[in-house]
């Protein structure tokens, strides 16, 4: 069966006029092709696009939009966090996003239960519990992006929640709604009765499904193999086992049904003790086969975890940054590795379970001795290559190829030669690229195809290989799908895995819950045989920034603009949209995307690179939109920043004195002018004035040559203050960071250099970040000129007093060939000038602390709380921290990008009431002030008033 192209000429929405009466704010409900098309893609292999998105307000909402759904056969599908690798969050009818306003987390009992909505992250969620002592039983690889809302629907495990701690068996109860607009809520005291009052005729039906799965003996001897492992094959028919009140049995049900039963709108957890004791061994064996043989004995030491990762996943893990040492040194063949851990309650537990390990890996054939570490930088090293595996294999696939991921279980003592016979069949089908990994201490592994799935021979290689994979797992006794779900890639089989009689059970449950089908059809009930070869995803080429993305979505909840435009996923998504419609010559639809997407994919784009953080392959969106910035640019504008570059010094002055006037005169009038002249110019051209704004700060060749004093022949550094603090003066009566900075190098005694010309010097961000190379390169030739010339002792060590500008000398400079040292003030006097400062009185109670992305991606945030520790009692970072997305010049040129990346850190943050705030770069400062009406100020200004020295006695 040959599979042409994807078609890029998108059907017209289409979204019943009902439905749209359902939906309280049109804005809400999308039908533009970008969203279409940005919506498209999940982490998993398919491709389908919506004919509309549906951003869902509240359950209210989505119960009114089933109901007529039902009523018009309209199709629908949920979709939250988009992990998802069975494509059981794609669809080519409505698509939902209950991720964007579902997020609230309710911490119960001292954290001994989570009441979670579907949108929350498992890391959030469990960044609320830890300071309790607790976290969710569920612990998937993906817990950076992976949902809730995914967690419920594919019952996820991970890797030491066996089958144990998942949300079966960690769920107290469940808030659902049914297509008919039924909401259940399984913990309420008068559940049954309510479900009976609303449904009846479901109800009876269900207990008498019930009664026909226990009175049946084989479907129980089934159900109680099957689920002996972990399982998300098919519908939990094992809750027809556990449970006999109706909304508990209709509750667990729900879990892992992905979608296609109810709408999952809320789950209480009953959540598990952090053992705070843990050690962690990476153990390398000669090959795939010793480290299967390994395991039986290996989980009788009661292990936690026992991760396996074949050879290519060390030969990829080799080349990412931070690779832990066992392999570093590496000559990969056949080896093979797995990761070890103990979790115990405390030290002398814990020295127990690492010498039982120790002693069963000392018999086994290792490369080197195991070596177990508590050291919580190795464990992290360890845990980001397993974590990051299957991205990052992925991303090292062939351009243009598809990789298509995995998951099955079978008992441990088979899982050996399953592995086996599974690389056997690699060879046969010439899939040479391929990896196994996973939780072995389950029986669970994954393993990767990468092809193009394009051509009748590949599908046929495809079917072939599918064929025999599906045989080789159940003739084990496994499952074929054990934490995935089987979204459209297994549907086909679940008849064969829990023969005729069950899986007729599971489709009258299917008609009892949803008897318009209208709840993501096509997934975990597809009789159609062939289901898993159609709808497989094309990965086109695009831009070499961002052409390894595998959408796996690990960037998303880390992107300012996520909830006001695109997401970095989203981004990369659409240009391979924009390319497939060029290589099919729709040109009208090349059109239209490429013109929304110079709002949606470029200008909104805080260029931040806080989505390379959380990127497995390390992919910087933000470069693929500075490179289209620069594409873009026009010879007038490229003039024009590359003339303010030579004259930097006159037009931060201007900049200065324009804030100043505009600070005397009425702010409306202000912003009315820069408001006409934005009509005119365009808004990415003009910043927006507002009254949040302060008046602008002094120039810095005020400074001298230097700075601070000290007994030194030399400086100890040079002092490069950033030109944002020159244009944008302090709050209020402060004194801002570069007097606060010279105030406290001179009360410790610490003399720095100040470069010749200090007020035509900058970083080059704003040339970098809007593409305009000339400028930057004008701006590179003068820093470097200057740094060279600047006196110091020993190695050329440069200080500056905003995180971005840090960032940005660092780029600068290694470009431009200077070996230097680039510090952060914030670092530098938490290093040098706080042990010469002697003790410091706390001068606030509580303090609310902004990081800033760049502090982030610098390392710099310890520090920063460190030095915020000795100003303030108590020091509070909000848990829905994020970037302001105010991007330099950014949050002025669209406003509505700061609005919508601090919206839930300013909630929060006004909620908690602190006695001043603070944060590390000028910019970020006024955004989070816009945010929260509170005076944010640099950290270094409240260190100052710390340290002022007490006024003489009078």
């Amino acid at each position: 069966m040959a599979r042409s192209a994807a078609p890029a000429t998108l059907p017209p929405a289409a979204v019943p006029e009902a439905i749209t009466h359902a939906v309280a704010e049109a804005s809400r409900l999308k039908t533009r092709a970008i969203d279409r098309v940005a919506y498209a893609s999940d982490a998993s292999h398919f491709l389908l696009t919506p004919e509309a998105v549906l951003v869902a307000a509240d359950a209210a909402e989505v119960g009114r939009v089933m109901r007529e759904a039902g009523r018009s056969r309209s199709r629908l599908t949920f979709r939250s966090g988009g992990t998802s690798l069975s494509g059981q969050a794609s669809t080519d009818g409505l698509l939902v996003d209950v991720r964007q306003r579902f997020r609230r987390i309710d911490v119960l009992d001292g954290g001994r239960r989570v009441r979670v909505q579907p949108g929350a992250t498992v890391r959030q969620v469990n960044t609320r519990l830890a300071r309790h002592g607790f976290r969710l039983g569920p612990d998937p690889a993906s817990e950076l992006a992976c949902t809730i809302g995914g967690v419920v629907n594919n019952n996820s495990s991970g890797m030491a929640c066996g089958i144990t701690e998942n949300t079966y068996q960690t769920l107290e109860s469940l808030v659902f709604v049914l297509p008919s607009g039924t909401v259940v809520d399984s913990g309420a005291a008068d559940a049954d009765a309510a479900l009976r009052a609303a449904e009846p005729d479901l109800v009876d039906r269900l207990m008498q499904l019930r009664e026909r799965v226990v009175s049946n003996p084989r479907s129980v001897e089934i159900i109680r193999r099957q689920f002996a492992m972990k399982n998300t094959m098919g519908y939990a028919v094992n809750a027809f086992l556990d449970f006999d009140s109706p909304a508990q049995l209709l509750a667990h049900l729900v879990v892992g049904s992905e979608g296609t039963l109810a709408f999952v709108a809320e789950a209480t957890y009953r959540t598990v003790p952090i053992l705070p004791r843990m050690a962690t061994a990476l153990t390398v064996f000669p090959d795939l086969a010793a480290a299967t043989r390994a395991l039986p004995e290996l989980v009788a030491t009661g292990a936690a975890t026992l991760e396996l990762m074949d050879a290519t996943s060390l030969r990829v893990g080799q080349s990412l940054a931070g690779a832990p040492r066992e392999i570093t040194g590496l000559t990969v063949r056949d080896q093979a590795a797995l990761l070890v851990e103990f979790h115990a309650h405390d030290d002398e537990e814990l020295a127990d379970l690492v010498a039982r390990g120790a002693q069963t890996l000392a018999a086994q054939p290792l490369e080197a001795a195991a070596s177990f570490s508590s050291d919580p930088v190795a464990r992290a090293a360890a845990w980001k290559l397993r974590k990051g595996l299957y991205a990052s294999v992925a991303g090292a696939r062939p351009s243009g190829t598809t990789a298509l991921l995995e998951d099955v279980v079978v008992p441990v003592d088979r899982l050996a030669p399953t592995c086996a016979t599974l690389q056997a069949l690699f060879e046969r089908y010439s899939y040479d690229d391929s990896v196994i990994f996973g939780h072995a201490k389950d029986g669970n592994i994954h393993f990767m195809l990468t092809d193009r799935f394009e051509s009748a021979d590949q599908l046929a290689r495809y079917r072939a290989f599918t064929e025999d994979m599906v045989e080789l797992v159940l003739d084990a006794g496994g499952n074929l799908k054990a934490e995935h779900g089987t979204g459209r890639v297994m549907a086909p089989y679940v008849r064969r895995q829990y023969g005729d009689e069950l899986y007729d059970v599971m489709r009258e449950l299917k008609r009892l819950c949803d008897p318009a089908a209208i709840l993501n059809p096509g997934v975990i009930i597809d009789d159609d045989p062939e289901a898993h070869l159609r709808h497989i995803k094309l990965a086109d080429p695009i831009e070499a920034e961002a052409d390894r993305c595998v959408e796996c979505g690990y960037c998303e909840p880390v992107c300012p603009s996520k909830d006001l435009t695109l997401t970095p996923r989203q981004r990369i998504v659409t240009r391979r949209a924009i390319a497939r419609a060029e290589a099919s010559g729709d040109h009208a639809l090349v059109s239209e995307l490429e013109r929304d997407y110079d709002y949606a994919g470029v200008d909104t784009c805080a260029v931040d690179g806080m989505c390379q953080t959380a990127c497995p392959v390390l992919i910087n969106t933000g470069a693929l939109v500075k490179r289209l910035r620069r594409e873009d640019a026009g010879a007038l504008s490229n003039a024009a920043w590359k003339g303010a570059a030579r004259a930097w010094g006159g037009a931060t002055r201007v900049a200065s004195l324009g804030l100043t006037v505009a600070d005397k005169l009425p702010a409306t009038l202000v912003t009315a002018a820069t408001d006409v002249s934005r009509a005119v110019l365009g808004a990415d051209t003009v910043p927006r004035y507002s009254d949040d704004l302060p008046r602008g700060g002094r120039a810095r060749s005020r400074l001298g040559a230097t700075v601070g004093t000290g007994e030194e022949s030399a400086p100890v550094a040079v002092f490069l203050p950033a030109c944002v603090n020159a244009m944008f003066g302090p709050a209020g009566d402060g004194v801002g960071v570069t007097e606060a900075f010279r105030r406290l190098a001179e009360r410790a005694g610490v003399r720095l250099a100040v470069p010749d010309g200090v007020d035509a010097l900058c970083c080059s961000t704003p040339w970098t970040s809007k593409g305009y190379a000339g400028g930057r390169e004008v701006m590179a030739r003068r820093v470097a000129a200057s740094l060279t010339d600047a006196p110091r002792g020993g190695e050329l060590t440069i200080v500056t007093d905003a995180s971005s500008c840090t960032e940005g000398f660092i780029h600068l400079l290694a470009d431009a060939g200077v070996d230097a040292r680039v510090e952060d003030a914030v670092a530098f006097a938490e290093r040098v000038l706080l042990p010469r400062l002697g003790e410091v009185a706390p001068v606030v109670g509580t303090l609310a602390l902004h990081p800033t992305c760049s502090s982030t991606q610098l390392g710099l945030d310890p520090a920063l709380r460190r030095v915020a520790e000795a100003v303030a009692g108590e020091v509070v970072v909000p848990d829905a921290w994020s970037c302001c997305g105010f991007a330099g010049d950014r949050g002025m040129l669209h406003p509505e990008l700061t609005a919508s990346a601090t919206a839930a850190e300013a909630a929060e943050v006004r909620a908690l009431g602190a006695d001043a705030h603070a944060s590390c770069n000028r910019t970020c400062e006024l955004g989070m002030t816009r945010a929260t009406g509170a005076d944010y100020r640099h950290v270094l200004e409240l260190l100052e008033e710390a340290t002022r020295p007490a006024p003489p006695a009078s």
